[in-house]
């Protein structure tokens, strides 16, 4: 059985914020620093580290 990488990112998000309650503003902020890190210089080293 094949998952998507996207699937299981967003299954364990929501595992994680039904257990551990983490406050909303921080989900958020977490959120848009990936979204804006992605889009960073820093992205082709990010992508090389995790591959």
């Amino acid at each position: 059985m094949s998952v998507p990488l996207w699937f299981f990112i967003a299954c364990l998000g929501w595992v994680g914020l039904k257990h551990i309650r983490p406050p909303w503003w921080l989900v958020i902020v977490l959120l848009i620093g990936g979204y804006l890190l992605a889009d960073s210089f820093l992205a082709p080293a990010i992508d090389a580290v995790t591959k």
